[in-house]
């Protein structure tokens, strides 16, 4: 008995073991298959996939079953493969549900192994350059619910053997070279339709007669009456009375005139259809990532046959892993974020969770030539401190910018958002950090096509926090594409350089400029445009920080968040110092931004983990004390500035004798 008892037990773990081991194996046959198929296909954009990395939890667009055992969903949109699919690669993912190869550039026939995916439900290779028939027989695919082959170069017969996809519920054939009749497809499930753009002829079957005349425009199709009564034949009416010719007359006369009104009203009526419908169209086309649309008022093939074509496609830069399309990004839910002077910017969450932030430009009145070459100048642009551009997308009406998504928010909505209310102020050490960031990532961008390019819309909301909290400017060099005519707008006229108001052309000096008005608002609080809730009053913020300083009541400048922190008055006075510095009138003596960034580095060491004293400072970094302060020793105790004393926090400071505190705008 006991032995039974033994042999009982190691035959369960040995069982067990198997069990694991296989579903192991089979997680492993699928990574080699993936791997197989990214060595065999030619493609422009890199993927993160290391055979040394977990499958399921680092590959991007791969997705396992809930225990981790299986690949079951592969969404590689947008990859920028090209050439034919290797036979015996993605046919091996026996467990496959959703397969997504849509917008790329692949050629070739039907995958004819394809066959070996029978627990495929979804598959989507629309907008690629496939051609020649399909498979004659589809009904291994008990389960696929989607179908999309849009958009390629298909021909042949559409097979008969789709009728046996019982639970299809989307099939897309559009956008091909199908010829011949359209089967009788009896599917009780399917809810959209679209054979439209091939070359199919014949009538339209009474199983698909449900569907609108969109789904089968641009074919050589017999229209299709219905059999109301009214275009039935009727039996020959009774001969009429003989009646006076006059009383003929008059009765024909009534007929005509009551014909002539009723076709006149259904003139009319038609006319005003048709105006009502292009307006709403319009409008719907002006909303593309308005947010006010749902989710799924828009299909597939209506997004990209109006804003997606061959030449038009959504371009991402070399070492993006974003796996979507300009399809996947009209249809994710949006939510707005700001309005600037070059457009609206917008969070935009995709199917996948992937969350992004879009600017979309108005006024950008450039060609598509003049449009790229600045987006690729934009897109090389690799630095912590710069928010990079992932994509873009042009079109006549249409100019898209794709960015990381910062989830902190910007700067602006950091310093100004429920000021006075229950709300985490900003440190004096993220401050620094801000300010030190933002320095570095002009001063990269100034080093860019040979020391000429120009950033040209520094202001709080485009400076975001990096992982390391350090500011991360954004929006590079868009002033280049707006039209010089577009009037300047309430929210950037307080960034802007004198020069600038007067031409309207940035410069170098000019990003210097905006961002020390940038560092008056980190030191100040402060707002120097217009605050959605922060009342009617705007200071100039550069005049208001010049009058109080010469008026010798410093200390009054800076913001009353920042009094908690001890110990931090001199490094106050010498970043105001170098803010004053960098908004000098007179653009010449503007320091350049790397030395600006010097300046910073010398108020704090940033790069070791202690704080250091005074003495670590690097000499000659030090910028000259701000008017009403004496220079202080290295080392020595700050002294308080001249015409307030040393005082606690939350304390008033005594005002210069003979002068009276200036009123410090709201």
């Amino acid at each position: 008995m006991s032995s039974n008892r033994v042999l009982l037990s190691v035959f369960a773990l040995w069982s067990a073991i198997c069990y694991v081991g296989g579903g192991a194996g089979s997680l492993v046959e699928d990574k080699q298959a993936l791997l197989d198929f990214l060595a065999s296909t030619v493609h422009t954009r890199s993927l993160d996939w290391s055979p040394i990395t977990d499958v399921c939890s680092h590959w991007y667009g791969v997705t396992c079953s809930a225990d981790g055992s299986r690949v079951i969903a592969v969404r590689l949109p947008g990859i920028g493969f090209s050439g034919p699919i290797t036979p015996n690669t993605l046919s091996r993912l026996s467990a496959l549900q959703i397969l997504s190869l849509r917008s790329n550039s692949l050629t070739g026939p039907f995958p004819a192994d394809f066959v070996n995916l029978t627990a495929l439900t979804g598959l989507h290779l629309q907008l690629n350059s496939f051609s020649g028939p399909l498979l004659s027989d589809f009904s291994l695919w008990k389960n696929l619910t989607a179908l999309d082959l849009s958009f390629n170069d298909f021909n042949g017969s559409i097979p008969t053997t789709i009728s046996n996809l019982t639970q299809l519920t989307a099939l897309n054939l559009s956008n091909n070279s199908f010829s011949g009749q359209i089967p009788d497809l009896e599917l009780p499930n399917l809810l959209f339709l679209n054979l439209s753009n091939n070359h199919l002829e014949g009538t339209i079957p009474k199983s698909l007669q449900r569907f609108p005349n969109s789904s089968f425009s641009g074919n050589d199709l017999s229209p299709i009456y219905p059999l109301t009564p009214s275009s039935l034949p009727s039996p020959l009416p009774p001969s009429p009375p003989q009646v006076p010719g006059s009383m003929t007359a008059r009765k024909l006369s009534e007929s005509a005139i009551l014909g002539i009104i009723v076709g006149g009203c259904a003139l009319l009526f038609a006319m005003l259809a048709l105006f009502l419908y292009h307006c709403y169209s319009k409008r719907k086309d002006e909303s593309l990532i308005s947010g006010k649309g749902s989710k799924g008022d828009r299909s597939p093939e209506k997004a990209v046959t109006r804003n997606q074509d061959a030449n038009n496609r959504l371009m991402f830069f070399e070492g993006c892993t974003f796996a979507f399309d300009l399809e996947d990004l009209l249809r994710a839910s949006a939510e707005v974020l700001g309005k600037g002077t070059f457009g609206t910017t917008y969070k935009a969450v995709l199917e996948d969770a992937t969350t992004v932030a879009v600017k979309r430009l108005k006024e950008a009145s450039v060609v598509k030539k003049e449009f790229e070459q600045q987006m690729e100048v934009a897109g090389r642009i690799k630095h912590e401190n710069v928010a990079e551009l992932r994509a873009y997308y042009y079109s006549k009406d249409e100019k898209l910018m794709v960015y990381d998504y910062f989830n902190q928010g910007s700067v602006s909505s950091l310093l100004h958002a429920k000021r006075g209310q229950d709300r985490t102020p900003l440190d004096w050490e993220t401050r620094l950090k801000i300010a030190l960031g933002a320095a570095r990532g002009i001063a990269h961008i100034h080093m860019e096509n040979n020391g000429k390019l120009v950033h040209g819309n520094i202001k709080s909301s485009n400076v975001f926090l990096n992982n390391q909290q350090y500011g991360c400017v954004s929006d590079l060099g868009l002033p280049s594409l707006i039209n010089p005519m577009a009037p300047l707008v309430p929210r950037t006229v307080g960034y802007r350089a004198p020069e600038v108001t007067d031409t309207k052309k940035a410069s170098q000096a000019s990003d210097v400029y905006s961002f020390g008005v940038v560092m008056l608002e980190l030191l100040t609080g402060k707002s120097p445009v217009p605050i959605v809730g922060g009342g009617d009053e705007v200071i100039h913020l550069v005049r208001w920080v010049q009058s109080v300083v010469r008026e010798e009541w410093t200390a009054e400048v800076f913001d009353v968040e920042l009094m908690r922190y001890p110990n931090i008055e001199e490094e106050l006075v010498e970043m105001l110092q170098i803010a004053m510095n960098c908004v000098a009138r007179v653009p010449e003596r503007r320091p350049k931004m790397a030395q600006v960034v010097r300046m910073i580095e010398g108020v704090r060491r940033f790069d070791s983990g202690n704080r250091p004293s005074t003495e670590a400072r690097s000499v000659g970094s030090t910028p000259t004390p701000v008017q009403g302060t004496e220079a202080r020793s290295e080392g020595s105790t700050p002294t308080p500035v001249q015409g307030t004393e040393a005082r606690s926090e939350g304390s008033t400071p005594t005002p210069v004798q003979g002068t009276e505190a200036p009123s410090t705008p709201q």
